[in-house]
């Protein structure tokens, strides 16, 4: 884990500055996330990286905290939070599988979280165990195992050197299967058309 929390501070700076490879599944990933959001809800995001999604969400809900392993990641989200007018923001830097919630939580996000995770299950167990009766978990995951299945074999040597982070391969259907097998049932499916390597956006309700 140390390992991998040491790839994403040293990542921190240039992942920050990085733009937006496609603003129109941005902004609509956005859009389909805040009908889920009212003046009540208490939103969690794992994995937020440098904050800038949590800081455009928190105008539409009561408290959003977000978390990261990566203390570095955290730092420039609350640098960033300093010069917004957000007051209803948490950044947090904790590890997932570490993470104590104290407030019954409404939705839980994953943005480009579940493939680099170490147990699937596990992790969205957890977001089950977090969320209220019928709570809301959204993801955007990519899943490579199809058509990009050579990257069980690139990933492992990767880490080992030090250039890329902890990968998991997996599909799209796998990922459902292990939604729906944690307590969840999808009730929005997307990803871009013409895009087959996207992240795949998916809104599952706690059952």
């Amino acid at each position: 884990m140390n390992k991998d929390a040491d790839f994403w501070n040293k990542a921190s700076g240039k992942y920050s500055r990085m733009p937006i490879s496609d603003i129109a599944s941005y902004d609509h990933k956005l859009a389909k996330t805040r009908e889920f959001f009212d003046e009540e809800t208490i939103a969690l995001e794992i994995g937020c990286g440098t904050g800038s999604t949590a800081l455009l969400h928190a105008p539409y809900v009561k408290h959003y905290i977000a978390t990261d392993f990566s203390s570095e990641m955290i730092r420039i989200a609350n640098e960033k939070l300093q010069t917004s007018e957000a007051e209803n923001v948490t950044f947090k830097t904790e590890k997932i599988e570490d993470l104590t919630v104290n407030e019954p939580i409404d939705v839980v996000l994953a943005m480009s979280v579940l493939h680099l995770v170490a147990d699937l299950d596990e992790t969205i167990s957890r977001v089950n165990h977090w969320l209220k009766p019928k709570g809301i978990f959204i993801t955007s995951t990519v899943c490579l195992g199809n058509g990009m299945k050579f990257f069980r074999l690139i990933a492992p040597i990767g880490r080992l050197f030090g250039f890329m982070p902890l990968l998991k391969i997996f599909t799209r259907s796998h990922l459902k299967e292990r939604l729906e097998k944690n307590g969840f049932r999808v009730i929005y499916e997307w990803q871009p058309e013409k895009k087959r390597f996207a992240s795949v956006f998916i809104i599952a309700e706690k059952t």
